[in-house]
Formats: C-alpha cells, sequence, structure tokens
C-alpha cells in the first residue's frame, strides 16, 4: 500500500487544528472537494479512519488524537531538513515564523522591523502573537521557528539569547497616594491591592512573584487581557499594576489618566530574548538576528530604559 503523501498530512493537520473543512480548505488555498478528497486518501492509506464527520462538526477519532502529534513532529522535521539546506547557503531570508509575547512584541518590533526588511529584502517574517505558555509549545511543535518572550524559559529543548532588560514600573491612577512620589520603594506597596495578566503570561507569574516579597495583594477577581486593559482599569482606580518600560513610554506618557513610576527594586525588571529549539539547524542564523534586533534597538530606540547584552547604554 502507497505511503501518506507530504501533502496530505498538511491536509490532517489544517483539519484538525480547525476542526472545520471549509476553514482548513481556506487556509490552504484549496477546493473543499479537493481537501475532503485527500483527506480519505490518507485514512485509506493508513487503515484507520481520523476523523468523525457530521453536518455539525468535525471531531478528531482516537487514533486521530494520537497520530496528529506525530504528523506535527513529522511536518516540523521536514522544514528543519528545509532550513538546513537554506542555513548551509549562508542566507537569513526565505520564510521565518516568529511567534512573540503581547506584553513585548508590539512595542518592540516596529522599531527593528524596517532595519531587518532593508538587510534581508527577501526575509518573509510571518509573526504570530500569544501567550508565553502557548508560545513555547508551538515551538516545541514546530508551529514557530523562533519566539520572542521574556525570560529564562525553563526547557532543557530549547536554546535562548538575552537581547536586553528592561526594568519594571509602578503605574497607577493620578490620584493615586504614591502618585506625587518620583521613585516607589518596596516599603510603599505593602497591602497594596495590584492588579495583574492572567495566567500563561510570563508577566503575570511575575508579579506573583513580587507581590509576594513585597506583601502586596493580587486581586484574584481582575485579571486584564492586555497591557492596555491593564492600564484602563488602573485609571479607573481599580488598583495599581507593574507595566514594562517600553510600554510606559509608548503607551503610558500621554495618558492623562495614569502615571507611572519607577520602583527601586532589584527583582523589578525582566529579561527579553530569544528562544529556539535547540536541535534547529538556522541556530546561527537566530543568533545573527538577534544581533540584528539588537543594532535595530540601538539605532532606533531611546536608550534610558534598557540594560542591552549586559551593557547599559548611556542616555541619549
Amino acid at each position: 500500500m502507497a505511503k501518506p503523501t507530504i501533502r496530505q498530512l498538511e491536509y490532517f493537520l489544517a483539519v484538525a487544528e480547525t476542526l472545520h473543512f471549509r476553514k482548513a480548505a481556506e487556509r490552504l488555498n484549496v477546493s473543499q472537494p479537493t481537501l475532503s478528497d485527500q483527506i480519505k486518501e490518507l485514512e485509506y492509506r493508513l487503515g484507520v479512519i481520523l476523523l468523525e464527520r457530521s453536518r455539525q462538526a468535525v471531531q478528531l477519532t482516537s487514533v486521530g488524537e494520537d497520530l496528529l502529534e506525530r504528523a506535527r513532529y513529522l511536518l516540523r522535521d521536514l522544514d528543519d531538513l528545509c532550513d538546513a539546506a537554506k542555513s548551509a547557503k549562508g542566507m537569513l531570508g526565505g520564510r521565518l515564523r516568529l511567534g512573540v509575547a503581547p506584553t513585548v512584541g508590539p512595542y518592540l518590533l516596529p522599531h527593528v522591523i524596517p532595519l531587518l526588511h532593508q538587510k534581508y529584502p527577501k526575509l518573509k517574517l510571518h509573526i504570530r502573537e500569544d501567550r508565553a505558555r502557548a508560545l513555547e509549545q508551538s515551538l516545541r511543535e514546530g508551529l514557530h521557528d523562533l519566539v520572542l518572550t521574556a525570560l529564562p524559559v525553563e526547557d532543557d529543548s530549547f536554546q535562548s539569547k538575552v537581547l536586553y532588560e528592561e526594568p519594571l514600573f509602578i503605574g497607577m491612577s493620578r490620584e493615586h497616594r504614591l502618585a506625587d512620589k518620583e521613585v516607589i520603594t518596596p516599603e510603599d506597596l505593602k497591602n497594596e491591592e495590584v492588579l495583574s495578566l492572567g495566567v500563561g503570561h510570563r508577566l503575570f507569574e511575575q508579579i506573583q512573584r513580587l507581590c509576594l516579597e513585597l506583601g502586596a495583594l493580587v486581586q484574584a477577581d481582575y485579571e486584564g487581557t492586555s497591557l492596555d486593559t491593564l492600564r484602563q482599569m488602573v485609571g479607573m482606580k481599580m488598583g495599581i499594576s507593574f507595566f514594562p518600560r517600553l510600554y510606559v513610554r509608548s503607551e503610558m506618557v500621554n495618558d492623562p489618566q495614569v502615571v507611572a513610576r519607577p520602583i527601586r527594586m532589584k527583582a523589578a525588571s525582566r529579561q527579553i530574548g530569544l528562544v529556539w529549539r535547540n536541535n534547529s539547524p538556522r541556530s546561527s542564523d537566530f543568533e545573527t538576528f538577534g544581533n540584528d534586533v539588537l543594532r535595530g534597538i540601538r539605532d532606533q530606540v531611546d536608550h534610558d530604559f534598557m540594560t542591552l547584552n549586559d551593557t547599559k547604554c548611556p542616555n541619549p
């Protein structure tokens, strides 16, 4: 019996991820009958039923669930093989699937993407935002080549490169009792009610640790879905929160409802870096990519808010 084709596995993966034939066909840019026929052919070649079909829904069978992960890793390894060929030619070109944490990407990438496009005109950068934990799982499964996120990432199968260290600021309403202080001390925050992002964000985990150390109280009933939501909640006097310096610079400086103040606390900072799989054949490319990102930061961003590569940038 003939073996499944790579294309058939890609079709199966698309249906398994969308649980919808029409959506999967649109993603793959093929007709729905073609997709359906290829899935049936894949099931025939494997000798098992992968999907339960009805007018209302599509579901994976137990066998389909078992084979889904194998299909993902097989396709990931094929991508790595192709990437190895590109890397051997000394190119940082083609497609690069970059996963970014929503507390990092929107406030950093606009400063560095123009430089990357100028230096690598053939580079096709596909960017997808997600929570840090989801990004890490997608990286394992081969859905991303590279991830931009807060560090550290506790996984021996990953390699990381620190780009910079960024202070966290305290954001509060302009009417808050601490709003007139130039610098916040740890003692100021004891028993303060602190708002946080939801589970899955690294910033959530860090705020939990900081509040435990400070004696502050995390409000479990109020979780923001984004930094913008947190800022709005702070402006409504629902509590205070921690905000990355780059976000403060981008979104909070001109907000009339809130203020952001530095905190005199060494632990109130985070490392931002790139993460990729240990066995990726493009590791040297990703090191180069990280260096180019650093160059873009130095050229485009005011340097009063971060530490780059363990060397403090001077004030402009």
